[in-house]
């Protein structure tokens, strides 16, 4: 059981608790073509479809799931007219507390300078510049963005700020938009400590992880060259579980690393990018409960080799799909963006690609409320403006998501 794990541990002092805004009464979503609800234990492949459909709402949960013409009567109702609908997305790894922009970046990028990592500190010092509320309005208009295109469950992560009171008010802010917020103090050294990484890491395993804790379930590092090394990032991530945090990772971006085995060793509930992969890292995955989380939009925006989806699904690991949004690598926040991606470029069937970004961002999460539809799951939901989940992959680029519920609350339309 995680440590990380809010639903096994008890409230501490900065964890969110704000009740989800519900409407009264029941709702019936009716006249449902395909049902994807993620429910393996009966028929419907992997994906657990279901055709001709109805989903009942009450209390922000699912009440009750089955065949359209034996749907029960409810206080409100939404047509489907036919179309599919899908559980919320899970985006399970995003960047959403900054300020600035790397636009120029991108496109140096695109004329052929190589990705490095290096433009984070660009960011951390736009960010430690801005104000609370400039901080909240990025993170406002991302989650709307966001939520408009599916997602109804992102994480957020720490990591601009990288002062003690930079981290923590970046994790205040999280907080007030998502239950998933992640310390990352471990992003990159800062400048005033470059010559000084012992001592940076020390403040991280120190007053920084005392004053972000509050405000944190997991912890994680950039396990990478030009970042942390393996001992720095065991020792910092060690630190974090020893106060009750959850352990994530950011492995193998830019080369083979320890960071992936790492992540298992420590028995962390995700390492994310996973681009190169040897095939002790691939063992050690298929034979743990660690999440390989993928970012594909980070590829597309550094022309970087993509990660090799197939070879982890046929090994037998468990693999979910992000955006991993922030202003420098994938300043994206579409997770059907990255569903087309993981089937084009990543050899991924567009079935495996939206249980990905759907149960698989909640097993990385290690969240058993979304990512599904089922009864007393959260009624996180869309509508596509589409007859099946294909359309994600087959159409991309097309705005398919005609309606969201969240918590059983209908959502702006896009």
């Amino acid at each position: 059981m995680s440590p990380g794990d809010r639903r096994h541990r008890p409230v501490r002092p900065g964890d969110p608790v704000r009740p989800a805004p519900r409407n009264s009464g029941s709702l019936l979503v009716d006249n449902i073509g395909e049902l994807v609800t993620n429910d393996t234990g009966g028929e419907g492949g992997p994906l657990g479809i279901r055709r001709d459909a109805a989903v009942l709402v009450e209390d922000g949960q699912v009440a009750w799931i089955g065949p359209a013409r034996y749907a029960p009567a409810a206080d409100r109702r939404i047509d489907a007219e036919g179309a599919a609908v899908l559980p919320g997305f899970v985006d399970s790894h995003a960047h959403l507390v900054f300020a600035g922009d790397r636009a120029a970046e991108f496109a140096a990028r695109m004329a052929g300078e190589p990705y490095t990592g290096g433009g984070i500190r660009t960011t951390v010092g736009a960010t430690r510049a801005a104000s609370d509320d400039q901080l909240r309005d990025t993170v406002r208009r991302l989650r709307g963005e966001a939520m408009r295109q599916g997602t109804t469950t992102v994480e957020i992560k720490s990591g601009y700020g990288l002062t003690v009171a930079d981290e923590a008010r970046s994790l205040r802010v999280a907080a007030e938009f998502t239950e998933d917020t992640t310390f990352l103090g471990a992003h990159v050294v800062p400048a005033e400590y470059a010559d000084r990484p012992d001592d940076y890491v020390g403040l991280v395993c120190g007053p920084m992880l005392a004053a972000a804790a509050p405000h944190a379930r997991w912890i994680d590092v950039f396990c990478e060259r030009g970042a942390f090394d393996v001992d720095h990032a065991r020792a910092i991530l060690a630190c974090g579980q020893a106060v009750g945090l959850g352990v994530r990772v950011h492995a193998n971006q830019l080369g083979p690393g320890p960071g992936v085995r790492l992540g298992v060793e420590l028995g962390a509930a995700s390492v994310d990018h996973c681009t190169h992969l040897t095939d002790a890292d691939v063992g050690a995955l298929a034979a743990s409960e660690t999440v390989a989380t993928l970012l594909p939009g980070a590829e597309f925006s550094t022309r970087s080799p993509y990660p090799d989806a197939r070879r982890l699904l046929d090994a037998g690991v468990t693999v979910a799909l992000a955006t991993d949004c922030n202003p420098g690598s994938s300043y994206t926040s579409s997770m059907p963006f990255c569903i087309a991606l993981a089937v084009r470029e990543m050899r991924m069937t567009p079935a495996e690609a939206v249980w990905a970004a759907t149960a698989g961002g909640a097993a990385a999460l290690r969240r058993d409320d979304v990512g599904r539809l089922a009864r007393g799951a959260r009624a996180d939901l869309m509508i596509l403006d589409a007859p099946s989940h294909l359309h994600l992959a087959y159409r991309p680029g097309v705005p398919l998501i005609r309606q969201v519920l969240h918590n059983g609350v209908p959502q702006c339309r896009p």
